[in-house]
């Protein structure tokens, strides 16, 4: 089964979530919709900025938790190196 990484923010330079599921439209239409996690309903994080695709969903596992434990210049960077201006790649997503 194949599994995404991906990172949630609200804006250019917000908070960030990170996470990994096996349905990635399905998981962030749940956030937008303030189902996915407290922290994002929290603090509305409603904006896919990040996401990356793996083969397997262990592979994915394994790479959200390295992602976790970096610093959070590290996560901007990560994001800015494919999507400078944070926008939503949700809207991009096929549904």
């Amino acid at each position: 089964m194949a599994g995404y990484v991906y990172i949630m923010s609200n804006r250019k330079g917000g908070p960030l979530y990170t996470g990994v599921t096996a349905n990635l439209p399905a998981r962030i239409f749940q956030h937008r919709n303030g189902e996915g996690s407290t922290f994002c309903k929290r603090y509305g994080l409603t904006r896919l900025v990040y996401c990356e695709d793996h083969a397997r969903i262990d592979d994915a596992i394994a790479r959200e938790k390295q992602i976790k434990k970096w610093r959070r210049v590290w996560k901007v960077n990560l994001i800015e190196a494919i999507n400078p201006e944070w926008d939503d790649l949700y809207l991009t997503l096929n549904h």
